[in-house]
């Protein structure tokens, strides 16, 4: 059966895109159903030159194709819409809105927790380098960290509010809470791991036009160094979107990624030039190799729950299963 919907009463711009939102929202995350009257999804014959059998509502044109094939290919569940009113909640068989976008608290402090420590596995050379170079020991370091007075500082440094606060929440907001849950049920969670990053290194291009504008450097330079930032952020991005899967939240990939936007790409040519260059690489190999051991065990979703996203795929016979188990 394909995806349903209601008649739209009240919503501003063209049939078209009402009728396309209504499906999309719906298989997503459900909505609640008010008296209207549900039609089933609308289909259109060659014959019918691309409209379809709702009054007023033109879609494009297709030859014995439904509309939840045109949207995507994974139409089995149902959407409703009743209005001014109406709003993303549970569905009889759905999942509310704010779950698919990983705000639960099943399983939270696990994925708040371990992603952070396996992403700091991961930096284990960058780290030791950082500590190495700090000219305070361990213990001055802890109290400066946990001074009431530092942090804050930091509350009222906008530029420290941007990098560990805003652009981490905003960015893991946009990019993994909203996008996948829209493109995991067109592609499957595999594809959409990999298609996801690369808006999000797209939208980083910005820089390219702050540098160009105050002549930071050569436009040779300045679009290489915007193809090498595309690339890392893209990968980070792939890390994160499959951080959201395994875990079903968000606060893990925000976490990291305020993380990673503290510690900067790991300056692995000063290490190389380091005192103790021998230490040094070996915490780095260290770090890789332990992260790429525990990948799967610190990311196990029977430590997180439910996830969200499998048990929307699963109901659309869809599943993933390596990624969901």
């Amino acid at each position: 059966m394909g995806c349903a919907c209601c008649q739209c009463h009240g919503r501003s711009g063209s049939p078209s895109r009402r009728l396309w939102a209504v499906p999309a929202l719906g298989f997503a995350a459900g909505c609640p159903c008010s008296p209207v009257s549900v039609l089933p999804a609308p289909t259109w014959a060659a014959s019918t030159s691309g409209r379809a059998s709702y009054p007023g509502t033109t879609l494009p044109s297709s030859s014995g194709a439904s509309l939840a094939s045109w949207w995507c290919p994974v139409s089995r569940p149902s959407a409703c819409y009743s209005g001014e009113n109406s709003q993303a909640s549970r569905c009889e068989g759905g999942t509310s809105l704010l779950t698919l976008m990983g705000f639960r608290l099943e399983g939270i402090f696990p994925a708040a927790l371990l992603p952070l420590l396996l992403t700091m596995i991961l930096f284990l050379g960058p780290l030791m380098q950082l500590s190495m170079d700090c000219p305070c020991d361990l213990t001055d370091g802890l109290k400066v960290v946990l001074a009431p007075r530092s942090w804050a500082r930091c509350l009222t440094d906008m530029r420290w509010l941007r990098n560990q606060v805003i652009a981490p929440l905003t960015e893991e907001l946009v990019f993994r809470a909203c996008m996948l849950p829209m493109l995991a049920p067109c592609t499957g969670l595999g594809p959409a791991v990999f298609t996801c990053p690369l808006f999000f290194g797209v939208a980083h291009f910005h820089h390219i036009f702050e540098q160009l504008r105050f002549r930071q450097s050569s436009v040779g330079s300045i679009f290489l160094s915007a193809a090498f930032q595309f690339s890392y952020t893209a990968v980070f991005g792939a890390y994160t979107a499959f951080l959201f899967i395994r875990t079903g939240h968000l606060i893990g990939p925000v976490l990291c990624h305020s993380f990673c936007n503290y510690m900067g790409f790991p300056a692995v040519c000063a290490a190389l030039e380091h005192p103790q260059r021998r230490p040094l690489l070996a915490c780095y190999a260290l770090g890789v190799g332990l992260f790429l051991l525990l990948l799967q065990p610190l990311t196990d979703p029977k430590l997180y729950g439910s996830l969200p996203l499998c048990v929307l795929l699963e109901r659309a016979g869809d599943s993933e299963a390596p990624l969901c188990s």
